[in-house]
């Protein structure tokens, strides 16, 4: 009996720091508006949402903070709007283990503006195309301050900063489509899909100024029966191009993210396997206690 339980120690050694190891959290990040984390309750609220979104054990995740001040480096020049440290109230959680391509799920009891295909549009402008992105808030809130705090999330699940000229074009577009809503009273996902079409014809025909990505606003807007006068469409055809002028340089980026995907997607299997191995030696240890104290 003693060589029996002598194997199943060793066996024990051995497993243990493989499985520690396992835990580590790559590809997930959890960020919270500086309001928010500096309020108790509005932080408690918050991980506790973020809790119900994911199979990970938020509390053990280190949170990050999305500080006024970082909001201010994108928006300010955009819209010329600054917040103060009690106006950021917007959070994020990224998790890169989602395997088909990108998921946006926006909390629409709190984030009233801004759908899930708005801000996969605005990502889609920084180089993000993969990953399981959550927005909410402790507070009702229009939604455009919380793109900065997705794009930080991104950063630190990825491990690499995000061009600034891309995050600049990402709220640029943001910003334009909450405004276009205001302006003509349509759905936000009809604005939404009036820019996804544009950025793919433009793609696809390969077009660089905005002279001609203008032609294909007019064109995609009278499709979706979407009322656009002259100026909003130059808006549109310009944000579509300072888009598409950054993506030469997010190559690095885009390997990056896709290199954390794969990582977390390989962890996942293992976690799986290491955790089918952990409630195996939970139960041989039972048994081995039972048989030396029976």
């Amino acid at each position: 009996m003693k060589k029996y339980i002598v194997g199943f120690l060793l066996l024990l050694v051995f497993i243990t720091p493989l499985y520690a190891s396992s835990q580590e959290v790559i590809g997930f990040s959890v960020i919270l508006g500086e309001t928010t984390h500096n309020n108790e309750n509005y932080k408690n609220s918050m991980l506790n949402y973020f809790q119900t979104k994911t199979d990970k054990d938020v509390s053990e995740i280190p949170i990050k903070i999305i500080s006024a001040s970082e909001v201010n480096m994108i928006s300010e020049s955009i819209t010329g709007i600054t917040y103060n440290s009690k106006q950021i109230f917007s959070c994020a959680m990224v998790d890169l283990s989602y395997s088909e391509d990108i998921k946006v799920e926006v909390d629409e009891s709190k984030v009233t503006v801004v759908t899930p295909q708005m801000y996969a549009n605005a990502l889609q402008s920084s180089g993000i195309e993969k990953g399981y992105v959550v927005v909410s808030s402790p507070l009702v809130a229009s939604g455009e301050a919380a793109l900065a705090g997705v794009l930080k999330s991104y950063e630190i699940a990825v491990g690499m900063p995000i061009p600034e000229e891309a995050k600049k074009a990402s709220t640029e577009e943001l910003y334009l489509g909450t405004q276009l809503v205001e302006e003509t009273g349509e759905n936000p996902d009809n604005i939404a899909e009036l820019f996804s079409e544009v950025k793919n014809q433009t793609q696809e025909e390969n077009l660089q100024e905005a002279r001609e990505i203008k032609i294909v606003v007019l064109k995609v807007a009278n499709q979706l029966n979407i009322n656009l006068t002259e100026n909003q469409a130059e808006e549109v055809a310009q944000s579509v191009t300072n888009s598409q002028k950054v993506q030469d340089n997010l190559t690095e980026f885009k390997d990056q993210l896709d290199n954390v995907s794969g990582q977390v997607s390989s962890q996942g299997l293992i976690q799986d396997i290491l955790a089918q191995i952990s409630d195996f030696l939970q139960w041989a240890a039972n048994y081995l206690e039972n048989l030396i104290t029976g």
